[in-house]
């Protein structure tokens, strides 16, 4: 099978030649496996790892960040960054939001920076992907809503906010939900014949439960998913969903909204069972991720991520229906031997 005729097997839960993948990255582990490959091209990596699946990013033109005197800089947005150094990898740390003082509606009605999806260089999008979708399956990175509309409020803020202040998180919300049904428009408008998956998520969920409750989530959240699901799905576009944490309360529910892929199935959060959750909604969703970067890829060895991958495939990927990769984008604490074990043809 190719690539494609792999993953449209799984996606239509038929047993493929090998269970397909895809691989999801944090920038300095990709930066590893290019050195270990000698290369200095990105692709030379997902092809070495024969990857089913890839992301197509479109380019922003946004200007660059505002870079001050003490090193930290700020953003498009108006949010303020500083950078955080570990052993392995550098992050982007946030240190000040660009509505963390709002107080009322009103506050929100003067702030100009709202994201605007003609910020982005749609007309080289097609080019850009060029025949990449001719080999493997191409996805369309997306929001977010609920998770964009917290970074410009502060994640603690806007939870006090459902309670106290809901009409800034429906406000911020109605704004984020707005400006990627736009974007999902344009991506179709000139790539949509490229495109056929689009990539939407919202971490609901911590490692132990909800981050908030079903009826806050049905009130905050749900409805503007099925908004913008409303808007892909208008493209016949598969829509893969992800949610950190222990979500297997609300699987039902985001099926509904309607999502047809779930990611990441995170192993060690609370409940998320593979032989149960295949068991229960195997038969009319599908899963992608499901191999531990908390545990067997940063700490295992070879044989025990090669254990891991098995265990996954010969439950998840029965009869189809699942698409082999991290539980979320592997960092760069991860050995590369146990990388390559995962991504090991032989095992799929």
């Amino acid at each position: 099978m190719t690539s494609r005729e792999r993953v449209f097997a799984a996606l239509n839960h038929q047993q493929p030649d090998r269970v397909p993948v895809d691989a999801m990255l944090e920038a300095t582990t990709l930066k590893t496996l290019m050195d270990y490959f000698h290369t200095d091209n990105p692709q030379d990596v997902f092809d070495a790892l024969q990857v089913d699946v890839q992301f197509a990013y479109p380019d922003s033109t946004l200007p660059p960040a505002t870079l001050l005197p003490d090193g930290t800089w700020i953003n498009s947005d108006g949010s303020r960054h500083r950078r955080i150094t570990n052993d392995f990898c550098t992050y982007s740390h946030c240190i000040s939001r660009p509505l963390e003082d709002a107080e009322d509606v009103s506050d929100l009605e003067k702030y100009d920076k709202w994201p605007d999806a003609n910020n982005y260089d749609w007309a080289h999008y097609s080019e850009k992907i060029g025949n990449l979708h001719e080999k493997c399956v191409i996805k369309l990175p997306s929001g977010g809503l609920y998770e964009c509309a917290w970074k410009l409020r502060g994640q603690e803020q806007f939870l006090i906010d459902m309670y106290e202040n809901p009409e800034i998180p429906h406000y911020i919300m109605e704004k984020e939900c707005n400006f990627w049904c736009d974007y999902v428009r344009k991506a179709m408008e000139v790539a949509g014949d490229k495109i056929d998956i689009v990539y939407t998520f919202d971490d609901i969920a911590t490692q132990a439960s909800l981050i908030m409750s079903p009826e806050m989530l049905e009130e905050f959240v749900y409805p503007y998913h099925r908004r913008y699901n409303e808007v892909i799905k208008s493209y016949g576009k598969k829509i893969l969903f992800h949610s950190c944490g222990s979500v297997i309360s609300q699987i039902d529910q985001l099926r509904q909204l309607p999502i047809d892929i779930l990611n990441p199935l995170q192993p060690q959060a609370a409940g998320m069972d593979f032989q149960y959750i295949k068991d229960t909604w195997g038969h009319n969703l599908c899963f992608h991720g499901g191999i531990d970067i908390q545990g067997v890829l940063p700490n295992g060895t070879p044989d025990e991520v090669r254990a891991a991958v098995k265990n996954a495939v010969h439950i998840l990927g029965k009869d189809g229906g699942y698409i082999l990769c991290a539980s979320h984008n592997i960092q760069n604490d991860t050995p590369v031997e146990n990388i390559l074990a995962m991504y090991d043809v032989s095992i799929r």
